[in-house]
């Protein structure tokens, strides 16, 4: 009984040892990013502010791109939970599209600097021990857009011969440009960029009822 409960123990006091220098690591390097800039900042110097082993931080990310998002990996997942609670069947398509990129929105304007990097990143990260968990995160959201859009359609409240899928994706390649729009200039103004994702979105649902030699 004794020897169990010392297992016990000394497996708790690993973990905690190995949570709290996954903490250290996620610390330094978000205000190393911050302050210096992700392109200046080495993996070494956030092992160093850390107080742990090159080594060590490897065993959380494989690169410094791993690292950054190591950091905002937490914080995607938890925008596509609030997303998912914030739908609602009383809302219009519109309305709980706009519910969800908002969350988005809203957090990546909390640290403009961080998310301009993690932004920049974003479009080629294929690989690393983070890359996989934030691709699931993007296709969850993915996944609830599509999921709207066929409820729509469901309700007939909106008709397309395109895919859901494709509907989504337009949708998406919107929100993902627009973000990057926004977070480019100095006015951070969060109802601003509602407006103006909610015109750009707004175009796409209403359509442009082209003649055929539009699309000749």
């Amino acid at each position: 009984m004794d020897a169990a409960l010392d297992k016990s123990r000394k497996i708790g006091t690993r973990e905690r040892n190995k949570n709290d220098k996954l903490r250290r690591i996620k610390s330094s390097a978000l205000e190393l990013f911050v302050s210096k800039g992700f392109d200046d900042t080495t993996t070494r110097e956030i092992a160093s502010a850390a107080g742990v082993g090159l080594g060590t931080v490897f065993v959380y990310a494989e690169t410094k791109r791993d690292l950054l998002f190591l950091i905002v990996n937490d914080d995607l997942e938890d925008c596509v939970n609030r997303s998912i609670q914030a739908c609602s069947t009383e809302r219009s398509l519109f309305q709980n599209i706009m519910a969800i990129l908002g969350i988005h929105y809203e957090y990546f304007s909390r640290l403009p600097v961080l998310s301009r990097q993690a932004l920049r990143e974003m479009y080629f990260y294929q690989s690393g021990k983070q890359a996989e968990r934030f691709m699931r995160t993007r296709e969850r959201l993915s996944g609830l857009l599509e999921r709207l859009i066929e409820e729509a359609s469901v309700a007939r409240v909106i008709h397309s011969d395109e895919s859901t899928q494709a509907i989504a994706q337009t949708i998406f390649a919107i929100y993902q440009v627009d973000l990057r729009r926004w977070l480019s200039t100095d006015d951070l103004n969060l109802d601003s960029a509602m407006e103006h994702l909610g015109h750009q979105l707004k175009v796409l649902m209403k359509g442009l009822s082209p003649r055929p030699e539009a699309l000749a």
